[in-house]
């Protein structure tokens, strides 16, 4: 997904985005825009990790990762860590709700077809 010199912009945008939709609109359709949004940030820092795999595993990979983080949030531990710092509120989240794993899914399938869609093009150009 982009050039390895576009992915600390496209990283910066999605999380302004994800940042800008949390304070500036309320309810269900804000919260899910930034889990699906911190799904794509997921997508993309995995890509970087890995910049010559697929798609489809980048995809596996960051739902993967994104599932973790909202099961991890069945224990007590990231309440308590938010508690210390808002930055692992963040990060980690505070409370399960089984709706981010739907978000999380949008978010990484949206990541994943823009990836493959750009991929395909590129090859096209070849």
């Amino acid at each position: 997904m982009g050039s390895l010199s576009l992915k600390p912009l496209l990283i910066t945008l999605v999380i302004a985005a994800g940042l800008a939709t949390r304070s500036l609109f309320d309810g269900p359709i804000s919260k899910y825009t930034g889990v699906a949004l911190y799904a794509v940030l997921v997508y993309l820092l995995v890509t970087i990790v890995r910049p010559t795999a697929s798609p489809r595993r980048v995809f596996a990979v960051s739902l993967a990762i994104c599932f973790a983080i909202e099961l991890f949030q069945l224990t007590p531990i990231p309440a308590r860590l938010a508690a210390e710092h808002r930055a692992f509120a963040l990060v980690l989240g505070t409370t399960f709700h089984w709706p981010d794993l739907l978000a999380y899914a949008a978010g990484a399938i949206a990541a994943a077809a823009t990836d493959a869609t750009t991929t395909r093009a590129k090859s096209r150009e070849r």
